[in-house]
């Protein structure tokens, strides 16, 4: 009785699994770019994404699912006056007088199209810079602004989203720090999100604890030689990872970020079926060749956020070693926990193959909608 109610449970668990979204690399974002003078006026632009603005909006008058840049442009002050409604600016707690001009062009890139609208702002001539912005967060939570703030020295870089939504920025403390830590925190958060980057890392993990014997799984009984497969797999697909999303965010290769995304999910699907059906046992040179096809959608995320001009090779670097925090959290979390697990008959019989098979069909599913 007590082995069907697992039973159960372990197709509960598969269903959820096989309902979850299909989570790409493709993000709710705007930008904001802006410069501050010596007098204290910011002159700056603002794109924000014509699917976003749809969604806030419903821009598109006839309901055909197409926008055409005459409902746009129909809509200018509708858009100017929500987004001024959205972006309060103030410095020393003094708010600044900001007008906005209607939208006068589109940008085409990160594989969006977005309206770009220019502002300005007259602030107090010293102290701190306080934004805060609420935009589109109503709509859809997952949603972010990346804010490129500079003077004539120095250039800042943060990115907002629904859980925080203001920030203040004194140019004359070190940008560089500012920056490092901004694309830290956002390299961590990101493979913390990236479902497709987590299921990987998990179908590699799952046999890392056993041993294949006699044609079955079997318990791999010294921790050492768990310990070494493991970082033999994870340090191959960090290598990999790291040499794509820096080539790819510096601009030397250009992949396409479909084939990119549909790779991601067969690499996911393949490394779940091969813990079912073991084609290759010795998965390091496979895992390096996947893991530079996540590096470059890694590099997709990056490029969404934006690169500081002056700031590029920090801002990647500082990027890459949030990944690699945010994925070394996620293997501290689950080895532990797969070690204890792999002791009973129930893992090698039941959990791992379920675990293995609900990842691959989850991964079977983004596939379809990716190809």
């Amino acid at each position: 009785m007590k082995n069907n109610n697992m039973i159960k449970s372990l197709f509960m668990v598969l269903g959820l699994m096989i309902s979850l979204p299909s989570l790409s690399h493709q993000l709710s974002t705007a930008y904001i770019i802006a410069n501050l003078d010596d007098t204290g006026r910011i002159q700056g632009e603002w794109q924000v994404g014509l699917t976003d603005l749809e969604l806030v909006l419903g821009l598109d008058a006839d309901q055909n699912g197409q926008l055409t840049w005459g409902e746009v442009i129909a809509r200018r002050v509708d858009i100017a006056s929500y987004l001024a409604e959205h972006l309060k600016v103030q410095r020393d707690g003094l708010a600044c007088a900001t007008q906005f001009a209607g939208i006068e062009r589109l940008e085409d890139h990160a594989d969006s199209v977005f309206a770009v609208t220019d502002f300005s702002a007259q602030c107090p001539l010293a102290g701190v810079l306080s934004v805060q912005y609420s935009a589109v967060f109503a709509k859809d939570d997952s949603h972010e602004v990346v804010v490129n703030i500079s003077d004539d020295e120095n250039t800042q870089s943060f990115v907002l989203d629904n859980a925080q939504r203001h920030i203040e920025v004194n140019l004359a403390d070190g940008s560089a720090w500012v920056t490092f830590k901004e694309f830290v925190y956002q390299g961590i958060i990101h493979i913390w999100i990236g479902t497709d980057h987590i299921l990987f890392l998990l179908a590699l993990l799952l046999p890392c604890v056993l041993l294949r014997e006699d044609g079955q799984w079997q318990r791999n009984p010294q921790l050492k030689n768990v310990l070494s497969t493991t970082v033999w797999i994870i340090s191959a697909f960090t290598l990999a990872h790291s040499v794509t999303l820096t080539a790819t965010a510096l601009g030397w290769i250009v992949p396409s970020s479909r084939w990119v995304e549909f790779g991601i999910a067969v690499s996911v699907l393949f490394a779940a079926l091969n813990n079912v059906k073991p084609l290759i046992l010795r998965l390091g040179w496979v895992t390096f060749a996947f893991g530079l096809l996540h590096g470059m959608g890694f590099a997709g995320v990056l490029g969404e956020l934006g690169l500081p001009g002056d700031q590029r090779l920090l801002s990647i670097l500082a990027f890459n070693l949030g990944v690699e925090i945010g994925q070394l959290a996620i293997v501290l979390v689950a080895l532990p926990v797969l070690i204890l697990l792999a002791k009973t008959v129930l893992y090698r019989r039941w959990l791992m193959p379920a675990a293995s098979v609900g990842i691959a069909l989850v991964a079977l599913n983004w596939a379809l909608e990716r190809f």
